[in-house]
C-alpha cells in the first residue's frame, strides 16, 4: 500500500513546538534494580521507542573519512518528524551518531515537549571501538566525552551506548574488554564532571554463540565497571510469530535474575514486508513487562535496507509507510503494567558471574585497558629526546614498530596492548607510543651515537622539565611504562596532547604540554606488532 504525503500538517504542528513558551524540564528516567522509572512520581517506565538516523553506517567501519547526519542538529527535520513519532505512542528515540560540536538545542526541546526521551550512542562510524582491531584511546575517550558535554544538561536524556554490537562472534569477543573500559570511563567522568545520573550501557546482537556470556561479562564485576543498562538487538519474531516460537520465552527466561534494565534496543523482523509488528503485544505483555523494560522499533527512515517507517520527500514532507500504519496499530493496542518505585523492592541484586576466558571467549575480567588519559601521554612525550620524525608516513609505522619491537631489551613493554597485559602508554596515540619506544631503545644505547637513527625515521629533540603534575604521571606510569596510573584523567577529555588535532592543551594541570600529531592503529594490532617481533629478536630490520 503507497504511504500518503505528510507535510503541511507536520510542519504546523510542530511550529507549535518550536514557537511555544518553553515547557518545564521533563522528569528524568532513573534506574532503580531492574527497571525504569519517572524520578518524581515514581511510576515504572516502558520504552516505546524508534531508531531515528538517516545514513548511518555501521559504527564498526574503519574508515576515516565517513561522513554521517546529525538528525538532532536539523530542526526543520525534527519539526517535521516528531508528530509523527506522537501518533506511534513514542516516548523514546535511539540516535547512533551525533556531532557533538553542533547545536541540538532546538530538536532536543521539541522532543523534551512532546515528551520523548533520548539514549545517545557516543561513537561515530569513523570513532569507533572496532571489532578487528579494537583499542581504547585518548581520541575515542575525547570522542566520547564530548558527546555526554554536549547533551549532559538535556532532561530527557536517559543514557548512552558505549557500544553497538562490537563483538559478534567467538573470536572477536576481546574487542569487549575495550568496551567494558569505556563503559567504565564514561560513567566515572559523569561522575566527575557532577552531572546528573545518566546510565551507560552497551547494545548487543542476538548471536547464539556469545549472547549469554556477553551479557554476563558486562553486568559481572567491580559496579563501577558494569554497565547500567542492557539492550537487545534482536530480529527472531518475524511475521505472525508467537512468544514461544520466537524464543522470547528464553531470552525472559536468560535475564529474569539480571540486575539492571533490559530492553530491546533494536528489533522489527522485515521479513516478510510489510512488517505486522505482532511481537508488540508480546514486549508489552504480562510475560514480558516483569523483565523487559520495552524496546526501539528499528526504524523511522526507509534506506536500502528496507527498515523504514516513513520515507523523506522533502526537508518538510515525508510518505507514511504501511509499517507506520501497522506499528501504529499494534501500540494502541497496549498498555504495560508495571510497578511503583515506592513498593518496589529489587530482589535481583546479585550480579553475574564473569565467564571464563577460552575458545569460546576471549575477555578477561581484569586487568581492562588503562582509563586514556590526555596528561600522561603529553607529559610522557614532552620527556622524550629520541622521537618519531614529522615526515615519516603512517603507512610506515607498522614496520617501524616491528623493527624497535623486535629488538633486544623490553623498549615496547609501556606501549604493549595484549589482552591481560597493558602498558601505561597503550592509550597514547601511535605517533606517541612509536616515539616512546624509539626512546626507550636509543637510551638504553649509550654507546651508540646513531641509535635514535631508525633508518632516519628518528630524530632528537630537546625535552622539557615536567611540571608537579607530569612528574607524578610520569612517576606512576614508571621508567618501562609497566606501572598503573591511578590518578583520573582531568578537564573535557576533548583537547589533549594525544594527536586529537587540537591545539589546545590539556589541562592548566599540565599547561605547556605537546601536541602530536593523531595515528591509532587497533590496540590488539599493535599487540601483535610487539609480540611478534619479540618472538622474531633483533634480527628484523638493523639500524
Amino acid at each position: 500500500m503507497k504511504g500518503f504525503s505528510f507535510a503541511s500538517t507536520a510542519i504546523a504542528t510542530a511550529s507549535l513546538f518550536a514557537s511555544s513558551v518553553v515547557a518545564a524540564d521533563v522528569d528524568p528516567i532513573v534506574i532503580k534494580g531492574s527497571k525504569f522509572f519517572y524520578k518524581t512520581n515514581g511510576t515504572q517506565f516502558f520504552m516505546k521507542g524508534v531508531a531515528y538516523q538517516q545514513d548511518i553506517i555501521n559504527a564498526n567501519s574503519s574508515s576515516a573519512t565517513t561522513q554521517y547526519s546529525d538528525p538532532l542538529a536539523n530542526p526543520t527535520a525534527c519539526a517535521r518528524d516528531i508528530p509523527l513519532l506522537q501518533q506511534l505512542q513514542t516516548n523514546t528515540i535511539r540516535v547512533y551518531a551525533i556531532d557533538p560540536t553542533r547545536d541540538h538545542t532546538q530538536c532536543m526541546q521539541m522532543l523534551q515537549n512532546a515528551g520523548i526521551y533520548l539514549i545517545a550512542d557516543l561513537s561515530q562510524p569513523s570513532q569507533s571501538i572496532n571489532r578487528d582491531t579494537p583499542s581504547w584511546n585518548v581520541d575515542l575517550y575525547a570522542r566520547y566525552t564530548s558527546v555526554v558535554d554536549s547533551l549532559a544538561n538535556y532532561t530527557n536524556v536517559l543514557g548512552f551506548f558505549a557500544g553497538n554490537e562490537v563483538s559478534n562472534q567467538a573470536n572477536n569477543t576481546g574487542a569487549s574488554t575495550f568496551v567494558k573500559a569505556a563503559v567504565r570511563d564514561t560513567k566515572a567522568y559523569i561522575k566527575q564532571k557532577n552531572y546528573r545520573t545518566m546510565g551507560v550501557g552497551y547494545a548487543t546482537n542476538d548471536d547464539a554463540s556469545i549472547r549469554v556470556n556477553l551479557a554476563d561479562y558486562f553486568n559481572c564485576g567491580d559496579p563501577a565497571t558494569a554497565i547500567d543498562f542492557w539492550g537487545y538487538n534482536i530480529y527472531s519474531w518475524c511475521g505472525d510469530s508467537s512468544f514461544h516460537e520466537a524464543g522470547y520465552d528464553v531470552r525472559t527466561q536468560e535475564f529474569a535474575n539480571y540486575s539492571v534494565p533490559v530492553f530491546f534496543a533494536e528489533y522489527g523482523c522485515n521479513t516478510p514486508s510489510p512488517r505486522h509488528f505482532t511481537e508488540v503485544g508480546a514486549l508489552y505483555g504480562q510475560n514480558m513487562t516483569p523483565v523487559w523494560s520495552g524496546g526501539i522499533v528499528y526504524m523511522y527512515f526507509q534506506e536500502a535496507n528496507n527498515f523504514g517507517l516513513v520515507s523523506v520527500i522533502s526537508d518538510t514532507s515525508v510518505s507514511k509507510l504501511p509499517d507506520f500504519t501497522s506499528l501504529s496499530s499494534q501500540i494502541a493496542k497496549v498498555t504495560p503494567s508495571g510497578v511503583n518505585s515506592a513498593s518496589y523492592t529489587p530482589t535481583n541484586t546479585q550480579a553475574q558471574s564473569c565467564p571464563p576466558t577460552g575458545t569460546d571467549w576471549r575477555a578477561p575480567a581484569s586487568p581492562l585497558p588503562p582509563s586514556p588519559n590526555p596528561q600522561l601521554c603529553s607529559c610522557m612525550y614532552q620527556g622524550l629526546s629520541c622521537v618519531v620524525k614529522s615526515s615519516v608516513s603512517t603507512n610506515d609505522y607498522g614496520t617501524l614498530f616491528g623493527t624497535v619491537c623486535g629488538y633486544p631489551g623490553n623498549a615496547c613493554a609501556g606501549i604493549n596492548a595484549t589482552l591481560g597485559n597493558f602498558g601505561a602508554y597503550s592509550v597514547c596515540n601511535a605517533t606517541e607510543q612509536l616515539a616512546f619506544a624509539f626512546n626507550q631503545y636509543a637510551a638504553g644505547q649509550t654507546n651508540n651515537p646513531s641509535a635514535c637513527d631508525f633508518g632516519g625515521a628518528a630524530t632528537t629533540k630537546a625535552t622539557q622539565s615536567p611540571n608537579a603534575a607530569c612528574r607524578a604521571l610520569i612517576s606512576q606510569a614508571g621508567t618501562a611504562g609497566t606501572g598503573t596510573v591511578t590518578s583520573a584523567p582531568s578537564g573535557t577529555g576533548s583537547s589533549s596532547g594525544s594527536g586529537s588535532g587540537s591545539s589546545s592543551t590539556a589541562s592548566k594541570a599540565a599547561a605547556g604540554l605537546v601536541t602530536v600529531p593523531a595515528f591509532n592503529f587497533g590496540m590488539l594490532q599493535l599487540g601483535v606488532y610487539v609480540v611478534g617481533a619479540a618472538m622474531a629478536g633483533a634480527g628484523m630490520i638493523l639500524l
